[in-house]
């Protein structure tokens, strides 16, 4: 054996404890085990990075870099490859060492020695010859591989060179960023967790920001002042209480309403002016009233702005010079498709002049702040970043993740933008260089709804880490009763979907430590597992079949792409299946196995509802409806039920998607912001789930003969918003609640970004190293 513990390995052959690794064949034999162990490629590079530098902490960027370079893929196709590498090297009997160890909020190390195993060569003899276990693994591997001695290619006299030669770039890389990181203006945090200004950071040092607000309810929407010395945000004392606008210093002074809140309103969503000296924001009140308002920073008199009543989804922003507010799509009585400018002094709208789909709703729009162009998210239901010229023009893409985007804010250079985004069972905040579409994690667990003031880059966000339990409801005559804990656990739990025969029950949860789907038989609770081999999305809640066998899942493989899968629960068995759309994001059976209705998004970037045969391959397309975001199954009527990304309300179709057959179900439930909160049982009972000032979580049966009564499930406790079924006779839910939640405001100063130059040299690193 040839020693490795520096430089990279470079035989085909690699032993790594009481692991035999064939680099060309994939394949892990374990001492003692049954049969050989096969890696998906990007597994192998894992290993292949992990290998370099034995015992070293490697970081999740830099496993990003060289294992998926030039792609924006998520830290699940990571712990995928983390995950199976694990049990390639986990021996049958679950005993031995340890391999890889997850060092947190950083990366992984491999714990054992790595060395190479010369290449056999007949007739010849070696004085380090392996023992009689590495013998008989070696010989396993070799009746699988079967692999032939070869002489070397001159590419393998030169690969040491080629090694070399990158090794000693990314050194000089390594040096500049150094160097950058020494002449960086902003505060750093020593061992003691203190900060230059005397201030403690909150925890260790790695998190390097703190809370200027610590109640027991919800602070949330911040707004910076330009020269970051001052934070707004919508401050809710209680969780079926009014909210009000705050402002307090960056620091701990206490905070002070921006203005008197007039009872039974709440004034919601601050901005603060380009020039610091005022704040816009909404008021809702009794009937759906809405009203846009601008008050002195200072307080003072408001003066009125324009009308927004019964709208939902409301967005605005200040224009750079001051002087008007830019708007996303409205609902509502004032409702207009598009976005628009509004001048504050004479009250005139202006369009921008660009294409706008009649199923399109464009959200959250802002300037740059150098004026150049507006960036907004198209359809929040999918959730993708695009940028548009100032003066209109045609959109570009900046993201294509179909992501959970939580809030998002421009850096003063008008070239960065960072953005809240649900990870699994938590949001990050994430930086977006819109130049080189290039994506780095900002590194803050459970961080959404960034702002950033225009002058140093001072960041405050919310930081809500909210856990999550699942509940049975019991419902009687359209009323529900008391809720009943299920599994408890110090995880989030989610998206708990039962089975037809109202016995099995999957749900989403992060209890293990790693995102997953879990199974239970309610009948026999220590029946509960993860379900191995498949990572699944954190908004589409799975659907079972007819006969409930098998689960309809919606995730990710192992390039970040998304997936549908089968899942045969008791059998332990998954699936990919060659669903035939570009970006499938939901799926559901359609009354029988052989029918399979799909929530895609195709090539053209729109959303459609589309019923596949599965019989025949590739599956035959016998219909589909455009625009649509979320479906389910109705089985009693055989009719399909689903929302719709233009509009709040309830529609159904037969079940072949007929669209002289499209009728609306509902006007105004579920909302465009909730169209995830609802359900259909076998019987045809069809929930909702809402939430209102006075009650965190409200229930309403929408088919009961008293369709529309409302009843308040829980005072304090909001539901989660991603999914929940039902008992098949309708007698029960099943729902997520929150058991500990709570949102603060969160300040810290950003980094700044990479430099460009920098930038180039590491990608072009990180290509060669590939």
């Amino acid at each position: 054996m040839i020693s490795i513990e520096s430089g990279p390995p470079i035989a085909d052959r690699i032993r790594i404890g009481d692991c035999t690794i064939t680099i060309s064949s994939r394949e892990v034999m374990v001492d003692g085990a049954r049969r050989v162990r096969r890696l998906t490629p990007k597994a192998l590079g894992v290993l292949r990075v992990l290998m370099r530098v034995p015992g070293a902490v490697v970081t999740r960027d830099e496993l990003f870099a060289e294992v998926w370079p030039d792609t924006l893929p998520t830290n699940d196709v990571l712990t995928q490859a983390i995950t199976q590498l694990r049990k390639a090297f986990a021996r049958d009997d679950e005993s031995g060492a340890a391999y890889i160890e997850t060092i947190a909020k950083s990366g992984y190390r491999l714990l054992q020695p790595v060395t190479e195993l010369a290449e056999p060569v007949a007739g010849s003899t070696n004085d380090a010859a392996p023992s009689e276990d590495e013998r008989d693994a070696l010989a396993a591997v070799f009746a699988a591989a079967s692999p032939v001695p070869r002489p070397r290619s001159r590419w393998r006299r030169m690969r040491r060179y080629v090694l070399l030669a990158i090794g000693l770039g990314m050194v000089v890389a390594l040096l500049v960023m150094t160097a950058l990181l020494l002449q960086r203006p902003e505060q750093q945090a020593g061992g003691s967790g203190v900060l230059a200004d005397g201030s403690r950071v909150v925890g260790s040092p790695q998190r390097p920001y703190r809370l200027i607000t610590a109640t027991s309810g919800f602070e949330t929407y911040p707004t910076v002042s330009p020269d970051g010395s001052q934070v707004a945000y919508e401050a809710d004392g209680t969780a079926h209480g009014g909210s009000t606008i705050k402002v307090q210093t960056s620091g701990n002074a206490p905070a002070r309403a921006l203005a008197d809140t007039p009872s039974g309103h709440s004034d919601r969503f601050p901005n603060w002016s380009p020039n610091g000296r005022e704040i816009a924001f909404a008021r809702f009140g009794p009937e759906a009233s809405c009203e846009v308002l601008i008050g002195s920073a200072t307080g003072g008199a408001l003066r009125h702005v324009t009308r927004c009543d019964g709208t939902e989804l409301l967005s605005f922003d200040w224009t750079p010079d001051g002087r008007g507010l830019v708007f996303g799509s409205l609902a509502g009585r004032y409702a207009h498709r598009g976005i628009r400018v509004l001048d504050i002094a004479s009250g005139q709208w202006t369009a921008l002049n660009y294409v706008v789909a009649e199923d399109s709703f464009d959200y959250a729009p802002r300037f740059s702040p150098d004026g150049r162009w507006i960036v907004f998210v198209r359809n929040p239901q999918i959730g993708d970043l695009w940028r548009l010229p100032a003066q209109g023009g045609v959109p570009e893409q900046l993201t294509d993740d179909s992501a959970e985007i939580r809030g998002w804010a421009w850096r003063s250079d008008s070239r960065h933008i960072v953005f809240g985004r649900r990870v699994d069972s938590e949001a990050r905040l994430y930086e977006l260089d819109t130049e080189t579409r290039t994506l780095r994690d900002v590194g803050i667990d459970d961080a959404q709804s960034p702002a950033l003031s225009r002058h140093n880059n001072m960041l405050a966000f919310v930081h809500r880490k909210a856990q999550f339990g699942l509940f049975r409801v019991p419902v009687a005559d359209g009323r529900p009763g008391t809720p009943e804990r299920l599994f408890p656990s110090n995880g989030r739990d989610g998206q708990p979907m039962l089975a037809p025969d109202g016995r099995q029950l999957v749900f989403t949860s992060d209890r293990s430590g790693n995102y997953g789907l879990w199974w239970a038989d309610l009948s026999r609770p220590e029946s509960l597992r993860p379900v191995e081999g498949l990572r699944p999305e954190t908004r589409q809640a799975a659907d079972w079949s007819a006969d409930s066998t098998h689960l309809l899942v919606s995730g990710r493989d192992a390039q970040a792409r998304p997936v549908i899968y089968e899942v045969s629960p008791r059998d332990e068995q998954v699936v990919v299946l060659p669903v035939p759309v570009a970006q499938p994001l939901q799926a559901l059976y359609a009354g029988d196995n052989d029918h399979v209705l799909v929530v895609e998004r195709d090539q053209d970037e729109r959303m459609r509802l589309s019923l596949f045969d599965r019989r025949s391959t590739p599956w035959k397309l016998l219909g589909h409806i455009d625009g649509v975001s979320q479906a389910r199954f109705d089985t009693a009527h055989q009719r399909v039920l689903f929302t719709r990304l233009s509009a709040g309300g309830l529609w159904s179709a037969d079940a072949r998607l007929d669209p002289a057959s499209i009728r609306q179900v509902s006007e105004d439930r579920p909302s465009r912001w909730r169209y995830r909160t609802w359900t259909v049982a076998r019987d045809g009972s069809l929930d909702y789930l809402s939430t209102s000032a006075e009650c965190a979580t409200a229930f309403v049966r929408m088919s009961a003969p008293s369709a529309g009564a409302e009843y308040c499930l829980d005072t304090e406790r909001l539901s989660a918003g991603n999914g929940f079924s039902a008992q098949p006779d309708g007698s029960a839910l099943y729902l997520a609640l929150a058991v500990a939640d709570g949102a603060d405001i969160g300040v810290m100063t950003m980094p700044e970004p990479p430099r460009p130059v920098f930038s180039s040299i590491s990608n072009v690193l990180f290509w060669k190293a590939k």
